[in-house]
C-alpha cells in the first residue's frame, strides 16, 4: 500500500484501548510532569528513582498509568499486522507461550490468539487503574495493602504485550519507523522494573538479550 507521511503520522497516534488520563491538578499529575522532564534530560537510570520525599506506591501507580498509555499507543501501531492468522497463539518466539487467565472471569487459562490475548490483558489492566480503592486518583485517599502485588502483576502482564511486539511483529515497527520509539519506552520500562525489582528475573526471559544490551549500553 502507498503510505503517505500524513497517514502514518495519524496511524502512529492511534491507541487501541482508550486512554487513560490522569486528573490534571492533582499530585500525580505533577509526578507525571517531573517524570517526562527528568526523562528529556535522557539520564534513564536517575529518571527511574523515587523522587525525594514522594511515596512509592504513587510514583508507581503514575508510572503504570503511563506505561499502559505507552504500549497502548504502540501496539495500536501495528494492530493490523497481529491477527488470527497471523498470530494464532499469544507467543514470544517459540519458546514462550502465553495463556490468559484473570483470576475472576476466566479461572482457567485459555489458549486464544495474541490479539484475543493483548485485548482480554489490556481490558484487564485498564479495569485495575479504574478502580479507585486500587488506583485512587483523590488525594489522600491511601493505597491498599495490596496495592504492589497489584501493580506486579500489572507491570508482568505489560511486559508480555513488548515481548509479543518485539519477537513476532519487529519487521513491521521497523518499516513504520516507530523502533526508536518501541526501544526507547521499553527501556525505560525495564529500568524502572529493575530500579524497584517490580518484575521477576524468569518473566522477563524472553527479552533477556535485548535487555542486557541495554543495560550494558547505560552503566
Amino acid at each position: 500500500g502507498n503510505s503517505s507521511p500524513l497517514l502514518s503520522g495519524s496511524r502512529s497516534s492511534k491507541t487501541f484501548k482508550p486512554k487513560k488520563n490522569i486528573p490534571e491538578g492533582s499530585h500525580q499529575y505533577e509526578l507525571l510532569k517531573h517524570a517526562e522532564a527528568t526523562l528529556g534530560s535522557g539520564n534513564l537510570r536517575q529518571a527511574v528513582m523515587l523522587p525525594e520525599g514522594e511515596d512509592l506506591n504513587e510514583w508507581i501507580a503514575v508510572n503504570t498509568v503511563d506505561f499502559f498509555n505507552q504500549i497502548n499507543m504502540l501496539y495500536g501501531t501495528i494492530t493490523e499486522f497481529c491477527t488470527e492468522s497471523s498470530c494464532p497463539v499469544m507467543s514470544a518466539g517459540p519458546r514462550y507461550e502465553y495463556h490468559w487467565a484473570d483470576g475472576t472471569n476466566i479461572k482457567k487459562p485459555i489458549k486464544c490468539s495474541a490479539p484475543k490475548y493483548i485485548d482480554y490483558l489490556m481490558t484487564w489492566v485498564q479495569d485495575q487503574l479504574d478502580d479507585e480503592t486500587l488506583f485512587p486518583s483523590k488525594i489522600g485517599v491511601p493505597f491498599p495493602k495490596n496495592f504492589m502485588s497489584v501493580a506486579k502483576t500489572i507491570l508482568k502482564r505489560l511486559f508480555r504485550v513488548y515481548a509479543h511486539i518485539y519477537h513476532q511483529h519487529f519487521d513491521s515497527v521497523m518499516r513504520l519507523q516507530e523502533e526508536a520509539h518501541l526501544n526507547t519506552s521499553f527501556k525505560h520500562f525495564i529500568f524502572f522494573v529493575q530500579e524497584f525489582s517490580l518484575i521477576d528475573r524468569r518473566e522477563l526471559a524472553p527479552l533477556h538479550e535485548l535487555i542486557e544490551k541495554l543495560g550494558s549500553k547505560d552503566r
